[in-house]
C-alpha cells in the first residue's frame, strides 16, 4: 500500500511531522498513564499517551521529550525514560498530513500531574484492564505491552530523568 500525504499544515520542505509519544508506566509498573484529548481533530475525547511534536528550538530528542512532558503534565511530574528505545508508528491525519510517532517507554518517578488544556482528564489504567478500557487509541495495548517489557529488562543506567 502506498500512502499519499498532503502537506497542508507544514512547510513544503517536509514530508512528515515528528511527534514523540511517552508511554508512562506507574512506579510499580502495573498501570499506564492515559490522558483524554480535548479539542483535537483526529482523536477528540479519546484517551492517548502524552507527547507532541519536536520543535526546532529543542536542543535534542530528550530535550523535546522533557519540554512536551512539562507542557502536558507539568514540570513537577518526574518521569524516567528510555530514550534509546522507540516503537515507531506512522499515522496519516484526517487532513492528509503525515506523522512519524516514536513511542518512548518511561516510568513515573514522583510529583503531581497537572494537565494542560490539551486534555480534559487523565487516568492510571491498570495494564490488566486495558482490553476493556475505552475510549482509547487502537494501538494502546500493543504499545503498553512493548513499554512494560522494555522497562522491566532495562538497567537503571539506561534511564534518563525528565
Amino acid at each position: 500500500m502506498v500512502a499519499i500525504c498532503y502537506n497542508t499544515s507544514m512547510s513544503s520542505n517536509y514530508l512528515f511531522q515528528y511527534c514523540q509519544k511517552l508511554v508512562v508506566l506507574s512506579a510499580d509498573k502495573q498501570a499506564v498513564l492515559l490522558a483524554k484529548r480535548k479539542d483535537e481533530a483526529d482523536y477528540n475525547g479519546v484517551f492517548s499517551f502524552i507527547g507532541g511534536k519536536l520543535e526546532t528550538t529543542d536542543l535534542d530528542l530528550v530535550e523535546g521529550m522533557r519540554r512536551e512532558k512539562n507542557e502536558e503534565i507539568g514540570a513537577d511530574a518526574i518521569v524516567k525514560i528510555l530514550p534509546n528505545e522507540t516503537f515507531n508508528k506512522y499515522f496519516i491525519k484526517k487532513d492528509g498530513s503525515c506523522m512519524v510517532l516514536p513511542h518512548i517507554a518511561g516510568v513515573f518517578k514522583s510529583g503531581e500531574i497537572k494537565l494542560n488544556n490539551e486534555y480534559s482528564e487523565y487516568k492510571w489504567v491498570p495494564i490488566a484492564e486495558l482490553d476493556s478500557f475505552e475510549p482509547k487509541i487502537e494501538n494502546i495495548n500493543e504499545l503498553t505491552i512493548w513499554a512494560a517489557t522494555k522497562v522491566y529488562i532495562a538497567n537503571d543506567g539506561e534511564f534518563v530523568e525528565i
